[in-house]
């Protein structure tokens, strides 16, 4: 969604600990510290290197199972990075302790913030993230195709949970001086995504494959957003988080014989965390009301671009692996619109534009991104091909261009509770 660079703010570097015994303990449980305090140019290109060498090692080392390269035993190497994988993010944080100092903003209305930071205080789900026997049983009969999908789909969890981990711990470590509340809403946030995270690890190592979260760190490249864009991202990811988490646990709660393995139990109450991140973003723009300003015409352009970037990356992600829902029971384009509509609505609360997400030519038009991707995903790197990509990329940008263009909702409101709708098929 945005050009990438390396972060030389990122927070000292941690790693998401593979052991999750005690869901008790503090979420420093999950983390073990990496080698490194910090980045600097020179340890920043040396880490480069070590990459490109342990990478090309580990081209030799394939798990039998299911034909996926390692770095070592039972560490895999991570999945190509492309437009439509999980990101790591930074921002300006300088700017974003402009935005809530309270020396600069002595008007800044903290009260919902206190609010919000006693829901994170009360720590709902410090005993939730607990295993029993049943995960390495489950995993273990579950092979061949269906083995690898379930991989992929932990590992993606895993990095986009682990990527919130990093940005809001680094958050709560720069606003600490400027704007405490909010600094420890964020440190408490990074907490919740550090659980996660962890769990998902450990969820992949009952596979044989779990992730090196400190590589990763120090690795990955990093997208830069302004603060505004942080918040309209943040808000949305959290928040169709909520909705697909809540809406699988209800599928297999309806249909337990399709439950193949327990994560999904922890669903219910994992979905929360979600939805009390989105509802501390929701504070945050409320708070700075010049983002979801429906005067303002950038506002309302970026609240609705935003919108769609998100439904159209999950789109096109779910479709291009819909093994993985029809294993466990669930149509993936109707689990995929239900997700955007759920959360459009939700959305439409706060951001003052949203895509009509029920007009007529809205789904049709998904439907012709996920073909055109699809086609091109099939082509390689020749001449040739490139020759017939070149068709397909205008018809996709097409699409995308009639999605932005299509008359949007005016919405917008200060209502940030919610009742989730019962999901059905």
């Amino acid at each position: 969604m945005s050009a990438t660079i390396q972060a030389s703010r990122v927070a000292r570097s941690n790693a998401v600990n593979l052991s999750s015994r005690s869901a008790t303990a503090d979420s420093r449980a999950f983390l073990a510290p990496a080698q490194s305090k910090g980045f600097s140019r020179k340890c920043a290109l040396a880490t480069r290197r070590d990459a490109c060498v342990m990478k090309a090692a580990a081209t030799d080392m394939v798990d039998s199972a299911t034909g996926q390269a390692m770095m070592r035993k039972g560490i895999k190497v991570a999945a190509n990075e492309n437009v439509l994988t999980p990101r790591f993010y930074t921002t300006d944080f300088d700017e974003m302790e402009q935005l809530f100092s309270k020396e600069i903003n002595p008007n800044l209305d903290e009260s919902e913030f206190v609010a919000v930071l006693k829901e994170f205080q009360e720590d709902y789900n410090q005993k939730h993230f607990v295993r029993n026997e049943t995960f390495r049983a489950a995993a273990e009969n579950i092979t061949g195709e269906e083995r690898r999908i379930f991989i992929e789909f932990l590992e993606r969890s895993c990095t986009a949970e682990f990527s919130g981990f990093l940005l809001y711990k680094e958050l709560g470590r720069r606003l600490k001086k400027t704007s405490p509340v909010i600094a420890e809403i964020f440190t408490l946030m990074s907490r919740d995504e550090a659980r996660h995270a962890g769990f998902l690890n450990k969820a992949m190592s009952d596979f044989d494959l779990a992730l090196d979260l400190g590589f990763l760190t120090k690795n990955r490249k990093y997208t830069f957003f302004k603060p505004k864009f942080i918040f309209y991202a943040t808000y949305l990811s959290e928040k169709i988080g909520y909705w697909r988490y809540i809406s699988i646990y209800r599928h297999l709660q309806r249909n337990p014989d399709n439950q193949l393995y327990p994560i999904f139990q922890y669903f219910e109450n994992w979905c929360q965390d979600e939805n009390r991140h989105g509802d501390f973003f929701t504070a945050l723009l409320k708070a700075r009301s010049e983002f979801i300003d429906k005067d303002d015409l950038q506002a309302r352009l970026w609240s609705r671009f935003f919108c769609l970037s998100v439904y159209v990356t999950m789109y096109l992600n779910d479709h291009s692996r819909s093994e993985f829902y029809e294993s466990i029971g669930l149509d993936t384009t109707q689990f995929n619109m239900h997700v955007i509509k759920e959360t459009n609505e939700t959305t439409s609360r706060i951001f003052p534009e949203v895509p009509d997400v029920n007009h007529p030519d809205f789904k049709p038009i998904l439907d012709n991104l996920v073909k055109t991707n699809t086609a091109l995903a099939a082509l390689g790197d020749s001449p040739m091909d490139s020759l017939q990509k070149a068709p397909l990329l205008a018809s996709f940008v097409t699409d995308l261009l009639r999605l932005f263009f299509m008359k949007p909702l005016a919405t917008g409101s200060i209502h940030i509770n919610e009742e989730g709708s019962e999901f059905a098929i």
